[in-house]
């Protein structure tokens, strides 16, 4: 082994977020990969509520938190603690009204309900863009030095 770390393995620590259950999905009714944008999960159970509300927190755009008064919130998920007697979320509403903090046991859904702002940006597509970027830079640095006579 030479200490190096294999290019597709992934950070130390890093835990990509992968559901653990099939939730009720009133747009799809099977397992979805990608941006969850335009679908909203009701959880049926505890683990299914973490699973979603993490969900929401890695998403990149706004969400729609229903509750169990029948509020409905347009928000911007930025802070969650499963852990402890009882479980948070901490919102940005769409309202502008500041922190809104949120009990796991209110929620009964979750909407995603804006875009997601880095659905399809994947690391390889920035990557390619930007070395695009540098070779076109390479190419007009040349072709200046070329016309001053440097090269």
């Amino acid at each position: 082994m030479t200490g190096r770390r294999a290019e597709s393995a992934p950070a130390i620590g890093y835990q990509p977020y992968a559901p653990r259950f099939i939730m009720t999905d009133s747009k799809h009714e099977s397992t979805h990969t990608g941006s969850p944008e335009g679908r909203v999960l009701r959880p049926v159970s505890d683990a299914e509520l973490r699973d979603a509300i993490e969900l929401a927190f890695d998403y990149r755009g706004d969400v729609t938190i229903e509750r169990k008064s029948g509020e409905s919130t347009p928000c911007f998920v930025f802070n969650r603690s499963a852990e402890g007697p009882s479980p948070w979320i901490e919102v940005f509403p769409a309202s502008g009204a500041g922190v809104l903090t949120i009990p796991y046991a209110d929620v009964v859904a979750i909407a995603f309900t804006g875009e997601d702002t880095a659905n399809g940006k994947s690391w390889e597509a920035w990557h390619t863009k930007k070395e695009s970027e540098r070779r076109a830079e390479s190419e007009r640095v040349e072709a200046e030095a070329r016309a001053r006579g440097h090269l």
